[in-house]
């Protein structure tokens, strides 16, 4: 029997960011809200179907978002501010974004400008990071006797649209503890926890339609279950899972936890009405023990054993020696597979990277091959280790190869780190000493002027440099492109009056690209593309090893 394989969420940006750009289209008004859905509905249709490929038995619906899941989660409830105008029914696509991003007038509130230049521009809500990772979301403003009402049925909407396409989801909520917890008053004093009660009745429905629509599992996330919760928030669970229980019986709930271990929240959890409990066992692998010491046979246990937060392989074999003994002793039935939280936060496709070393592609994972690995330990589990030999001969040799690689450990940088004393961390002259050499040299007024560094990337710069990569522009014009752009630059500052001049940064593609380019134990991908926010999307570098700079950066130009 074949293990149950999920993945918690998948990425929304799609391979080739397909997300932003219908976004930034939108935005621009060179398309409407009609095409900025189907655009939508393209990629969630085309994402359930390369899961399905891929063997995943659960797969995750409304985990999609034009913009933020907290976000889609306080329209649902109807915890909109009364500054956005909304009274009650659908909530508006521009009502929507003006959440997101804030407007510019009435008459153009899908330009995001800076707030405070109109009188009826309005803010958009805050933002702050999701946990401890680069994600941000959209911060619920809630107020001393807010009222909550089911205001969107996005996640029935979903569910139905993949079910029409022959897809039967799992769908995704943010928990309502959870969502409580991420939000901010201004009113003072106020717990927003006290405002469960009047919630829970917004969730409770639409679980109700969810179950009526056919759903047989809901995924219910409450990382603030790996938080430091008092004794007040461990009721709030009781009291919020007692009543959803009730609410839509035969609906199994997947309570998920990730970012960390449940600790002193274990034995709250377990005592929930719950059908399953999702573990982050990369973060927290230490905790499987104290939960098969606790957990009910009868609940079923998703663990978390490959990392939704990085890019690296998973050692397939070291897995399965830890979880094969819990599914025997558990039974297939009451074991899932997933990332250990959603694979919101790692670039989608491995295999769009061309231009990779071909040993660090070969430690490398994305989501798509990320669920590969889940697929893969799903055979071994139903089938035995036979079945996936080849599979986990090579994971074996990945796991082998890395260790030992000299791309990893690098003899020069390991030398001169030996060399690292104290005496390197402090400053041999004392302030005043600098001070004045400081001055002596540079000549500087009392109040210097300078501006940030990097100047605006312009289209012609963008042309040229597009021009240099496809070989159309020699080595030779492109750097006297780039000495004409910097001398520009130097000679403007210096006709304004600026005192500390700087070269504006031309020659750099991407900041973050460009100086990773020029260091060794150090890559960039071309499409590894992790959502921000909204259309904000970012490549994360690569750090694989020591990292050493062999070659000096320098610019070369003449006054």
């Amino acid at each position: 029997m074949s293990i149950t394989v999920s993945t918690l969420g998948f990425p929304r940006i799609g391979p080739r960011r397909e997300l932003k750009s219908a976004l930034e289209r939108f935005w621009a008004r060179k398309t409407n809200a009609q095409s900025l859905l189907a655009d939508a509905a393209a990629l969630r249709a085309a994402s359930w179907a390369r899961q399905r490929s891929l063997g995943v038995t659960h797969i995750p619906s409304n985990d999609f978002s034009l913009y933020d899941h907290v976000l889609d989660t306080s329209v649902m409830v109807g915890a909109i501010p009364e500054i956005y105008g909304w009274r009650g029914g659908e909530v508006s696509i521009d009502t929507y974004f003006a959440m997101a991003r804030g407007t510019r007038g009435a008459a153009d509130d899908h330009d995001c400008a800076p707030r405070g230049t109109n009188k009826d521009d309005l803010p958009a809500l805050e933002m702050t990071k999701w946990f401890d990772n680069n994600y941000h979301y959209m911060v619920p403003e809630l107020s001393r006797g807010q009222s909550f009402m089911l205001a969107s049925t996005k996640p029935l909407d979903e569910f139905l649209e993949a079910k029409s396409l022959g897809f039967n989801t799992r769908p995704v909520l943010l928990g309502p503890v959870t969502y409580l917890k991420l939000g901010k008053s201004k009113d003072e004093g106020l717990d927003p926890l006290s405002l469960l009660p009047g919630l829970i009745p917004a969730y409770a429905e639409i679980l109700r339609r969810l179950v009526t629509a056919g759903a047989d599992w809901v995924q219910i996330d409450e990382p603030a279950l790996v938080l430091d919760l008092n004794d007040h928030a461990r009721r709030a669970f009781e009291t919020a899972y007692g009543t959803l229980s009730s609410a839509a019986p035969g609906l199994k709930l997947l309570l998920t936890t990730y970012f960390g271990a449940i600790g002193d929240n274990l034995d709250i959890a377990l005592l929930l009405p719950i059908a399953g409990l999702h573990l982050d066992l990369v973060s927290a692998p230490a905790q499987l023990e104290d939960v098969l010491a606790k957990a009910p046979t009868d609940l079923v246990l998703s663990l978390g054993v490959v990392d939704g937060r990085n890019i690296w392989r998973a050692d397939l074999n070291a897995v399965l020696d830890r979880i094969e003994p819990l599914v025997k002793q558990r039974g297939a039935a009451k074991v899932m597979l997933a990332p250990s939280c959603s694979l919101l936060h790692v670039p989608v496709d491995l295999d769009l990277e061309s231009d990779l070393d071909a040993d660090l592609k070969s430690w490398l994972a994305f989501a798509v091959q990320k669920i590969g690995e889940l697929a893969t330990l799903s055979r071994a589990l139903g089938e035995g280790r036979e079945a996936v030999k080849d599979a986990l001969a090579t994971s074996a040799r990945t796991v082998a190869a890395r260790n030992a690689s000299p791309k990893i450990h690098d003899p020069a940088v390991q030398k001169r780190m030996a060399t690292v004393n104290p005496d390197m961390a402090r400053r041999h002259a004392p302030f005043e000493a600098r001070r004045s050499l400081q001055r002596d040299r540079l000549s500087l007024p009392a109040f210097p002027t300078t501006t940030i560094g990097s100047f605006p990337q312009t289209d012609e710069l963008r042309k040229a440099r597009a021009a240099h990569v496809k070989g159309t522009l020699s080595d030779s014009d492109y750097n006297a492109f780039l000495q004409k752009a910097t001398e520009t630059a130097v000679r403007w500052q210096e006709q304004i009056g600026i005192d500390v001049l700087v070269h504006g940064e031309f020659e750099r593609n991407d900041m973050v690209q460009y100086f990773g380019e020029q260091l060794a134990g150090y890559a960039v991908t071309k499409h590894g593309w992790v959502q921000s926010y909204g259309s904000r999307c970012v490549r994360p570098p690569i750090i694989f090893g020591d990292v050493s700079r062999p070659h000096p950066m320098t610019v070369e130009w003449s006054a």
